[in-house]
This record gives structure tokens, C-alpha cells and sequence, in this order.
């Protein structure tokens, strides 16, 4: 005897409808923009990632509507859009605020006071991770990193970095936010909406005044590291030894500055073994394991 599908507890459930369309003057407009994108791409489907944030900027969030926009327009299925919307953490599938707020939580940002900014901020907020507060303001969320490892703890708004945090300065930074006080990140261009960013993300210019300008470049301590990167060495320091303390030596005395071929640790030194050391020679190197 079989059982039907009520019977074993299954609910097959009601096909989902259709997205709704766009109101006519909205398509229209993504349209023309859309044929812009696309043109900047030899092959269409290309233009995919864009063309979300395109959609995203309609909506502050990728909805229905907009995948079946997107994927009308380049002749994809509205599955391979899915695809790439869900893959994708920039790209919002439920309502969010004006202002993305994301906490580093990575293992540095972390450790430097990540954690705890994000867990006040949520006490302080009264939501969890990825909710918006009622006023529709801000949305929290705790990011991955953000290769700014060097003024951790950071916040984000919006992609726009807030470097070397605290509780109390996050705190003031949203209290700012949802009150519509001026606000400027750190470094970066100035603040502007998450649906002005996400159609700047799409490819199109941000027309603010001094915007541009204004986005300037790494910041000092990055820079730092990029001059060592490059071999530009900070001048060589003298250290006192542990068991010691201060000694009398002349501040100006010429320091030592050892040759790249030169070892400063013993672990890493050469050892005289019968393998490298020509005074002691033992014929061929043992092959490994015997």
C-alpha cells in the first residue's frame, strides 16, 4: 500500500509566481543603462556583476524583480543569475539600511578589538548580524577581511574604511549616522547611501564635487610597509642586550648593517655538516630514509 505525500509529511507546497516587472519609466532607465555597461564588455554575460549592483541600486537590495531584469537582458537564465547574486556577499537579498555598517572580525581586527565593537554594537543597536534597525539607517554585519590589517581595528561603511576603532568610537560613528551628521571616513571618498554606492560599483562615475579627489590614496601606515616591501629600510637600531640595560655608548657610533648574505639568528645559520662542509668530506648525501 502506498501513502501519499500528506500522508509522510511532505508539503509540495504552491509554485513560486513570476517576479513582478519593472513600472515601465523605472525599466526604461535601467535599460539605457544597462546597454551602457554591456557595451563595455566583448562578451555580454560579462557584465553580470555590475549589472547587479545596478539593480541593487534601484532597491538597496537584489531582488526578484532585478535578476529577471538582469538576466532578460543578457539572455541568461534566471537560475545563472541566482547563481552569481547568492554567491556573492556584497550583493543584498533582503531590505537593508543607508548605511552598511561591517565589523572586521578577522583574526587581527579581532584580537585589536574587533570582537567587541561588534558585540557592543549589537547590545547598542538591539540587532543581530545582517538585521537593520527599525529607522531603516543601519545595517550590521561582521566582514571578512579587509586588507587593512595595519590601522585594525577597522569598520567599513558603505566600503568606506573607519580605521583603528573602539567600542566608544563605533558607537559614536553610528549614533552620527542615524542622526544625518556629517560623517567622514578615515580615508576614501566621502560617505554617500549604499544605493549611490552600489551605482557607483556598477561603473558609473560619482559626480559629488571633490569626490574623486577626495579618495585619495593608502594610508601612512600602508605606506610604510610598501617602502620596506621595496627594500627602502627604516635606519638600523641599536637594541640592548636583555641582561643589561642602557649602556654608555656614544648615540652616534656607526651600527653594523648586515649584508643580505649575513644570518642575525642562530637557528637559521649554516651548520658544518659532512654534507656542506668541504674540510670534512663524506661522499654523497644519504638519499631520505636510509
Amino acid at each position: 500500500m502506498t501513502t501519499s505525500s500528506s500522508e509522510r509529511g511532505v508539503s509540495l507546497g504552491m509554485p513560486e509566481l513570476p517576479a513582478p516587472a519593472y513600472p515601465d519609466d523605472v525599466r526604461a532607465r535601467l535599460e539605457a543603462d544597462a546597454r551602457e555597461i554591456i557595451a563595455r564588455y566583448p562578451d555580454s554575460r560579462s557584465a553580470l556583476l555590475p549589472l547587479l549592483h545596478l539593480v541593487q541600486s534601484e532597491e538597496g537590495h537584489v531582488t526578484r524583480t532585478g535578476m529577471q531584469f538582469c538576466a532578460d537582458v543578457l539572455q541568461l537564465t534566471t537560475a545563472e543569475v541566482t547563481a552569481v547574486a547568492t554567491f556573492y556577499t556584497m550583493y543584498r537579498r533582503r531590505p537593508s539600511g543607508d548605511y552598511q555598517v561591517g565589523v572586521c572580525t578577522n583574526t587581527l581586527c579581532a584580537v585589536m578589538g574587533g570582537d567587541a565593537i561588534f558585540e557592543q554594537l549589537q547590545e547598542y543597536l538591539g540587532i543581530g548580524n545582517g538585521e537593520t534597525t527599525d529607522d531603516g539607517k543601519i545595517t550590521l554585519e561582521h566582514i571578512e577581511c579587509n586588507a587593512a590589517c595595519d590601522f585594525a581595528p577597522v569598520v567599513m561603511v558603505n566600503w568606506e574604511f573607519f580605521d583603528n576603532q573602539t567600542v566608544q568610537s563605533a558607537k559614536r560613528l553610528v549614533d552620527d549616522l542615524r542622526i544625518g551628521h556629517t560623517v567622514s571616513p578615515t580615508r576614501g571618498a566621502p560617505l554617500c547611501t549604499f544605493k549611490e554606492t552600489a551605482r557607483i560599483l556598477a561603473g558609473f562615475p560619482d559626480e559629488r564635487d571633490g569626490a574623486v579627489e577626495a579618495s585619495g590614496s593608502a594610508g601612512p601606515a600602508s605606506l610604510v610597509g610598501l617602502r620596506l616591501a621595496r627594500g627602502e629600510t627604516a635606519p638600523a637600531r641599536v637594541v640592548h642586550p636583555r641582561d643589561g640595560g642602557p649602556h654608555d655608548e656614544p648615540q652616534d657610533r656607526a651600527v653594523h648593517e648586515p649584508s643580505p648574505a649575513e644570518h642575525q639568528s642562530s637557528h637559521d645559520a649554516p651548520q658544518d655538516t659532512s654534507a656542506s662542509d668541504p674540510a670534512h668530506p663524506a661522499g654523497p648525501t644519504a638519499e631520505e630514509g636510509e
